[in-house]
Formats: structure tokens, sequence, C-alpha cells
């Protein structure tokens, strides 16, 4: 315990501390401590299988990857992620844990380690990683009733959404309430939030964070999403990170901008000194064609994410790349030398921030170390394209499964423990009958 965070609690007269890991999903995990209690012990136990939970709270035959007597883990405090949580009733910290075995070995299985594991082969090139998530979520009216179809909430106007708003800010103000209490949460989150817009769904927004290191940027979306859920349940509404929550509005995505500093220098290794681009530029373009569709299934990792990587809904089909072509799952902005970067724009919101991260960064890596060439740049419309990525859950499992390059960066461990928890999902999705069956089945067949 660093006398920096004894001191954070003391001054900001702490009562308690969330102490919180992040499972395979990117659910939070953990324990609420006392202040004193937390600054006597330093440290959590949780059982190793807690990270093995599917979404909808099963888990699959632990002993394969933690052991037959599902054994402890330790969670270490980071303090760099040390926060208060500014919608608690009482002064309330919050702080992100590392995990570890007895021995101080990262634990595989942590979503926080792989991306660590990842961030680790780029520090041994003298590469330092920047990204810069885009998030789109939806703000729905509220429902005790699964069956039933969501709608946009009501806004200061007393009506919803009738048509699509794309940028309008008359429609943003509707929810002024509400943004700017998740403003100010932000802020005193020290989230880094940038711009916020209206995006092309009904009741569909977009908020952009400010570019930074990978690690602490995935420990900012992880939080960024509970301080949207925790504002909107005061504001009578709900938020949703859905990839497809509505089925005739577009899919909502974290569009993952990237690109890799020098260590030493400082300087973007996309660009050359010149100001043309670099060929590790395209060497990191073409990793991601190759291994972004074995790694989709931690870019949309549930059965709903398929619903949104569809044709003609804004959402990409394909791992065609271009500059400034939106219809490309790689797409290249307009942007100088000093800021030449990729945006992969497969991944959906509803991804683990730290899996999604490492699997995109992995991803140009194998392509820049492995001196990958890239295809020729679309020119005009890719949507086309649609038959380069996993078409649905159990197919991209099986793609991941059978990549043995993203497989040993990631963790041979942690993907075969990944897969299994995603097959469990699909298994217990399998077993639903839906209204669409009902409706057209059950008296016609």
């Amino acid at each position: 315990m660093t006398q920096a965070m004894r001191d954070f609690l003391r001054d900001r007269n702490i009562h308690e501390v969330e102490c919180v890991i992040a499972d395979m999903t990117g659910i939070a995990r953990g324990k609420i401590l006392p202040k004193d209690l937390f600054l006597s012990e330093g440290q959590m136990r949780l059982p190793k299988s807690v990270l093995l939970n599917t979404v909808n709270g099963e888990q699959p035959n632990n002993t394969p990857y933690v052991g037959a007597t599902d054994p402890d883990m330790i969670c270490v405090p980071d303090p760099a992620t040390l926060r208060q949580v500014p919608w608690a009733a009482e002064s309330v910290a919050l702080v992100i844990h590392d995990c570890q075995d007895f021995d101080g070995q990262p634990v595989g299985l942590s979503p926080r380690a792989v991306l660590r594991k990842v961030l680790a082969l780029y520090e041994q090139r003298g590469w330092r990683p920047v990204v810069a998530p885009e998030m789109e979520f939806y703000l729905v009216a509220r429902s005790s009733n699964p069956h039933e179809p969501l709608v946009p909430p009501l806004g200061r106007s007393g009506k919803t959404e009738s048509g699509r708003q794309s940028y309008s800010i008359d429609a943003v103000n509707d929810f002024d309430p509400f943004f700017l209490e998740l403003s100010t949460f932000c802020k005193l989150h020290e989230l880094g939030v940038e711009t916020l817009i209206h995006e092309a769904g009904a009741g569909q927004m977009e908020i952009n964070f400010s570019h930074g290191d990978a690690l602490e940027l995935a420990d900012r979306v992880f939080l960024f999403k509970r301080a949207v859920r925790e504002t909107a349940l005061r504001h009578g509404i709900f938020a949703t990170f859905m990839a497809k929550p509505m089925e005739t509005e577009p899919g909502s995505a974290m569009h993952i901008h990237q690109s890799v500093l020098d260590a030493a220098s400082g300087g973007n290794i996309f660009s050359k000194p010149d100001g043309g681009a670099s060929e590790l530029f395209f060497g990191y373009i073409a990793g991601l064609e190759k291994y972004a569709p074995s790694a989709t299934l931690l870019f949309a990792p549930h059965v709903n994410s398929y619903r949104r990587l569809s044709r003609f809904m804004s959402a990409p089909t394909n791992v065609r790349w271009g500059y400034d072509n939106r219809t490309c799952g790689i797409r290249i902005p307009n942007s100088s030398p000093a800021n030449r970067r990729v945006e992969n724009r497969v991944p959906g919101v509803d991804v683990n921030p730290y899996l999604a991260m490492a699997a995109t960064l992995a991803c140009g890596y194998l392509g820049m170390t492995g001196g990958l060439k890239a295809s020729q740049p679309t020119a005009g419309s890719a949507e086309q394209v649609h038959d380069e990525l996993p078409r649905n859950l159990e197919d991209a499992i099986t793609r991941l499964r059978d990549c043995e390059p993203l497989s040993e960066i990631l963790g041979p461990l942690f993907v075969r423990a990944f897969c299994e928890v995603k097959e469990l999902e699909f298994a217990t999705y399998s077993r639903v009958i839906s209204s669409w069956e009902r409706e057209h089945l059950m008296l016609l067949v």
C-alpha cells in the first residue's frame, strides 16, 4: 500500500473501497471493504474461477484452467487506478486490481494480464502503442420485460425520437440533465472523455476518449460503462452497451484508433522521416487483415454481436482497408505524419475492453514482426465484401481456437478457457425459443 493511496483515502474521508477486477466478459467482480480493512490487508483474495463466468453467471468445467481444488488468487491494487466513486451516497473509492498467483506471477486468465502480456512484447521492441476508443451506446426507456423490444426514452420534450438524428445538437440537448451529470461524473472519475455526439440510431450516442496508453484506456472504458449505466438509472432510463439492441437501428461499436510510438524518441513509427508511410505501418495493416478474422471472438464476443456485423447497417463485414473509407473494417483517417494511425472498426461496444485492445494490438504486432505485406487499399465501397469475418459466435470460436499465432501471444491457456466460456454461453442461448419461432412456426409447420 503506497503512501499516496493512504493520503488519498484520508484526504477524501473515504469510508469504503470497491476492490474490482474484470472477468472475461468485462463484468466488474470483487469486494467492497471498509477503509481500515483495505489498508490493513493491502490486497484481496478471490477464487480464480471468478474470471470464468459467462455473461449469464454460469461456469464451464474449471478444472483444466484453475485446478480441481478451485484455488484462490491474490488481487493486488494498482495505485494508478485509485479513484473516488462520484455517484455513491457516501465517500467511496474504487481501485482496479491485478490478479496474481501466490508466487507473484500474473494469472494468465485475467483480461488485464492478457493486455499487459501484449504490451510487454511491444516494450521489448522499444515500441509504445497509443490508442483512442470511440464508444457508442443507446439510451432506452426502462423496461422490466425482456420479451418486449427496447424503445428510445422520453426526453425533455416529452417525446421519443421518431427518426434518426445523426449529429443533431438538439437531440443531445433533449437529454441535457443526463449528460450534464455524466460529464461531471466523468471528470470526477478521471475518465478523460473528450467529445459527445448523437449517432445515427434513435437514442444512440457516441463519446470519444483522448488518446493514451492502452492499459490506461482499457481501465477508463471499463469504468466508463459503469458510469453511464449508473447515471442513466439516476435519470429514470437505461443505458445499454449491447452491440445491436434494436432490430431496425444501427449497432453500437467501439472503434479503436491506434498508432505506435518509438519509446526512445517519441516519434510515430508509422511515418518515415520524410513524412511518408513506413513499412511498419503497412505491416500493421497487413496484420489486421490476416488475423482480425481469427480475433473476431474478442471483437464480437456475444451472440448479439453478429447482428451488428451485417451489411448496410453502418458496420463492417470485411477486413479491407482504405483511406478515410468507412465501408472498410480497417480505416485510415486523414492525419498528419505525426498522427498517422489505423482505425479498427470491427469491435462492438459490448467487448471486454482489455481483450479487444489486446487482440487488435496483437494482430498489428504479428503483422509488423512477421514482415507481412498489406493488400492494395480499397478506393470505392467495400459494402459488397461481406464474407471475410465470422458470421456467428460458433464460427468465431472455431477461428480463434485454430489460430496458433494469436494463441501464443494472448496465452494458450487463456484462449482455450475463453473459447470454452463462449461455447457455454452459446449452448445456453441455443436452448432459448424466440418469439419469431413461435410466431412463424407454431401453427404453420
